[in-house]
This record gives structure tokens, C-alpha cells and sequence, in this order.
């Protein structure tokens, strides 16, 4: 299966400019899951975010979806959660500054009144060919996305999460396979995995579980916004499966790890990468 070249000139990306369309849609019937919690997801407009915001909305979950100014994807990803019965809040801003991540817990709270669930999903990924070329700004400006907004967005969070309250990280299979064009997004991919196998030791006595989910090559607005037109054409096919993962085959990791069917399981990760077998 290959994808059309395309390419996109921003990241995040938008995922209403791309063709195809990633699919959202979930593959099952929700059976009430996550009924009346509440979830936080970082880069909830688009890609896997959208595709989680709308499985747990099936689950009875309610969604506070933080995005950067993607709005429009990110109204109808607000429009997606409504079509299931649920509701959803649009908190835009940049989780690379912690006192808007702040912020946006404290909105998650004031307009629910909990939260029970967060998804530490945004990123960012630049391709260089040479490390000689990737400056500071570069490396400050990718770690700030992906790895400092988890810190910030966990602190605050913790400060408004009760027992039983569950914490999952988006990762990657860079982190165990590394890519030699991506190093500052694969470093903090990296990062991720031990800051959760570290934070769940250090909430395990709290009642908090804390997992992650390492996805491969998955068709999200990322791909088309970090790489020219012919390796967009090519995404995933060095999956063992030959071709890319649509977000609606990732998002149900994160439904079951926020669920009662994960009640024994922290500090693990999950590997939706079309087949890849990764140690760890």
C-alpha cells in the first residue's frame, strides 16, 4: 500500500489537508469503559490524538483536547466526540510552556470537575541528514515539545488526579530502533520510555498507573509535515506488514491501558508498529 507524495509546510500538520483521510473511526461498539471520566489528551486535534479523543468518547469518556492552532481539525475532532454522545473542550496553546499547561488542567477541571485520565500525546520531529546541522534552537525546540510538556502537563495534572487516575505516554518505535535522520525526536522518544517505567515506580504507592504506547509508522499529519513527497509515498513499508498504521489500530491501546482492563499494568509500553518485533 502506498501513500500519494504530498507534502506539507508546518508541522503539526493538518490532518484535513491530507489524502487520504487517516482513519479515526473506531472498530467497536463502545461498552461504557471509561463512562463519566474525564480526559486531558496533548496533540488531540489530529492523528492518533483525534483517533483516541474518539474511542474513549465511545468508552463515556469526556475529552479536553489541547492542540497548538490547528483549529479547524480541531473543531471537528470536537464535533467527532459530540457525534458520540460525548463532550469535548478545545484548549489551544503551546505545551512547551508550562504555565499554559497549567492552564489547561486547571480548565479540564473547572469544566468537568476531575480528571481521571492523561494522555501525553503531542510532538514535534525534524529530519536532518547531518547532526552537524541541527542547532540548539532545534534541539530546545523538540525536546520543549516532546519530552519538557510531559513533565509539565504530569506535575500539574498530579496536583487534580485522585487514585486510580492513569497516565499514558506516547512514544515511539524510534526509541528502540533509532533513525538516523531523526536523533533529537528519537532522543526524546527515548526519554519517554524511562520517564515512565520511572514515574510509575513513583506513583505505584499512589494508586496512579503510568503506561506508554510506542507506535510505528502510522499515517498522521506529522509524516506529510517532516519528510519530502517521495518518503511520504514510501511510509511504512519497511513495516513487517509493508504498509502504514491508521490511527484507529493505535487508539485502542490507549483505551484499554485508561481502562479497568489494565487495572495490573504500569509501567509497560505498547507496540502497535505493524509487526516489528523491539526489545523492551
Amino acid at each position: 500500500m502506498s501513500m500519494p507524495a504530498q507534502q506539507q509546510e508546518r508541522q503539526p500538520g493538518s490532518e484535513r489537508k491530507m489524502r487520504p483521510q487517516p482513519d479515526y473511526e473506531p472498530k467497536y461498539p463502545g461498552v461504557g469503559k471509561l463512562k463519566d471520566k474525564v480526559v486531558l489528551i496533548t496533540g488531540g486535534d489530529s492523528g492518533i490524538g483525534r483517533a483516541v479523543a474518539v474511542a474513549m468518547a465511545r468508552e463515556g469518556a469526556k475529552i479536553a483536547i489541547v492542540y497548538l492552532d490547528e483549529h479547524k481539525d480541531a473543531n471537528l475532532t470536537r464535533d467527532l466526540v459530540a457525534r458520540e454522545g460525548s463532550r469535548a473542550i478545545l484548549l489551544p496553546g503551546d505545551v512547551g510552556d508550562e504555565s499554559f499547561c497549567a492552564a489547561a488542567v486547571d480548565a479540564t477541571v473547572e469544566q468537568f470537575g476531575r480528571l481521571d485520565v492523561l494522555v501525553n500525546n503531542a510532538g514535534e520531529q525534524h529530519e536532518t541528514d547531518d547532526i552537524r546541522n541541527i542547532d540548539a534552537a532545534q534541539i530546545e525546540r523538540t525536546f520543549r515539545t516532546n519530552i519538557f510538556s510531559f513533565f509539565y502537563m504530569t506535575k500539574h495534572a498530579l496536583r487534580r488526579m485522585e487514585k486510580g487516575g492513569t497516565i499514558i505516554n506516547t512514544t515511539s518505535i524510534t526509541a528502540y530502533q533509532g533513525h538516523k535522520t531523526l536523533l533529537d525526536y528519537s532522543a526524546t522518544k527515548g526519554a519517554i520510555v524511562s520517564f515512565t517505567r520511572s514515574l510509575a515506580e513513583a506513583l505505584s504507592e499512589e494508586g496512579i498507573r503510568v503506561n506508554a504506547v510506542a507506535p510505528g509508522p502510522i499515517w498522521t499529519p506529522l509524516i506529510p509535515a517532516s519528510f519530502e513527497p517521495d518518503r511520504v509515498a514510501k511510509h511504512g513499508k519497511s513495516s513487517a506488514m509493508h504498509r502504514p498504521g491508521q490511527p484507529n489500530e493505535v487508539a485502542p491501546c490507549y483505551v484499554f491501558l485508561a481502562s479497568e482492563d489494565a487495572s495490573y499494568i504500569s509501567g509497560q509500553v505498547l507496540h502497535p508498529n505493524g509487526g516489528t518485533v523491539v526489545g523492551g
